[in-house]
């Protein structure tokens, strides 16, 4: 059976990058009926950041990436680490190292200054035992070293990249038990995918250059490497590894930002992976169905936001109104529009408003901050709306004036007599309609874009209608 684990560690809030790998190992799973197993790798504890565990699994619960076992926490299963250590000493294939953070900051500084790559001179490598067991027994600080061979290749087969080898004279010793007793990542990452069963690594491509280390740790405890698939990566607009610097990287940073997770999953499977038919909206179904490790790209995809925009405006339209309503319900309420205990009281209303705005919105918040004028009257007017459609501050002013007597009378006040209202104050004046439709969604929003402006109009109410009518031609007239 497939069984795959996402192995986050603690140190900061879940990337999308992070997400990205999450997905393709949840798909892999699904696809074959398999096992997704969620793991923290929580051992390097001077780089735990507080709260972001939680982040983590929020950010999965937000995605729908469920897992089948788990969360298991690496720093809950030390005592394992060290045992398979000691098996490792045991057999030849690691030693104890000695030498002090200041000897290795000097000998780091020696290399760099020789124009060398900076690495273990492995000084403590073929230490006399005599020497190691008393030096242990005296309490000295120390870690414990993979012995890597001198000379020969490790390679490994990559299920997206084909054959790869790697020199052994370049590797480095790494340090496989701290000398805190917590083992680092190399370690603890070989021992548990063995203990648990994974059967294929899904992982980021920044890993390639750490997998024969690991392929050698392998070898080592006469253990059966998984099949190994290094991910692409995920790219900012210029081409280069998505960062801070790009804007927002962190997953849930998205869902304040008003996108939906059935996008968000949509686009992130989309990233380095297609079904091979040009599609680029799929369920969640076709997506499990579809995945294959076949279809994954060894080039990296360029994380564009706008398309993940527009891609988020197809899933809301396609949202029941009531449950476009429960989501769009918090950002009412974040925004200090709405209190909760009123959105029960506004339902109706909020509910029109939705039905007014969902077929131009491409986020959430765009039925929030994106629609501010709905909940107050505006604070100013877009400048160059002004320039554009109150020219004659005097001759705007007037018919401003009589548009407001005009709608005054309107009984209903719906979207039919409004506009029967407008289009003959228009023919009335000798005017196109338009004269008078561009400079009084002006007055209303303050914007010169948005809905109609009859439906507008309508959901506002005439009260509120006829006093910013008023309040856009006291503006024109001071």
């Amino acid at each position: 059976m497939v069984r795959v684990r996402f192995a986050p560690s603690p140190t900061g809030r879940l990337h999308v990058g992070s997400a990205h790998t999450a997905l393709f190992n949840w798909l892999f799973a699904r696809h074959h009926g398999g096992v997704f197993i969620l793991r923290i790798e929580d051992t390097d504890r001077s780089r735990i950041l507080e709260g972001a565990l939680e982040d983590i699994l929020e950010g999965l619960k937000w995605l729908g990436l469920d897992w089948d076992e788990g969360p298991y926490l690496q720093s809950e299963r030390v005592e394992i680490y060290r045992e398979y250590t000691d098996i490792l000493i045991e057999r030849g294939w690691a030693y104890r190292c000695f030498c002090s953070p200041e000897q290795l900051e000097r000998m780091r500084k020696e290399q760099q200054a020789k124009g060398e790559p900076p690495r273990y001179d492995r000084r403590c490598r073929d230490l006399p035992p005599e020497e190691v067991r008393r030096r242990v027994e005296a309490g000295e600080p120390h870690v414990v070293r993979l012995k890597v061979p001198l000379d020969g290749d490790t390679c490994f087969r990559d299920a997206i990249r084909g054959e790869i080898a790697f020199r052994n004279a370049e590797l480095d010793d790494i340090v496989l038990l701290k000398s805190d007793g917590f083992p680092t990542y190399h370690l603890a990452n070989v021992v548990d995918d063995h203990l648990m069963g994974v059967t294929h690594v899904l992982r980021a491509e920044e890993w390639i250059s750490s997998t024969p280390k690991h392929i050698l740790l392998y070898k080592a405890f006469g253990w059966k490497p998984p099949q190994f698939a290094h991910l692409p990566l995920i790219l900012g607009p210029d081409k280069s590894k998505l960062s801070k610097r790009h804007g927002a990287t962190a997953l849930l940073d998205y869902r304040d930002k008003g996108y939906l997770p059935e996008a968000m999953v949509n686009f992130l499977a989309l990233l380095g992976w297609s079904p091979g038919d040009g599609r680029e909206k799929l369920s969640r179904e076709e997506m499990v169905e579809e995945f294959s490790i076949e279809g994954v790209t060894k080039r990296g995809s360029v994380f564009d936001e706008a398309k993940l925009e527009w891609l988020n405006g197809l899933y809301i339209r396609e949202l029941p109104l009531e449950d476009l309503y429960k989501r769009v319900s918090p950002f009412w309420v974040r925004s200090k529009f709405v209190r909760p205990g009123e959105l029960d009281d506004r339902r109706e209303w909020l509910l029109r408003l939705l039905g007014l705005l969902r077929e131009r919105a491409r986020k959430l918040t765009d039925f929030a901050e994106g629609a501010t004028y709905f909940f107050r009257d505006p604070e100013d007017y877009d400048p160059d709306g002004q320039r554009k459609h109150w020219k004659d501050p005097s001759l705007t002013a007037e018919r401003l004036r009589l548009l407001g007597e005009r709608l005054a009378g309107v009984e209903p006040f719906k979207e039919a007599p409004i506009e029967a209202a407008v289009r003959g104050l228009a023919e009335e004046l000798g005017v196109s309609a338009a004269k008078l439709i561009h400079p009084a969604r002006l007055a209303v929003s303050g914007k010169t874009f948005g809905p109609g402006l009859f439906e507008m109009l309508a959901l506002l109410g005439k009260e509120t209608v006829l006093r910013r009518l008023d309040r856009a031609v006291e503006f024109l007239e001071a």
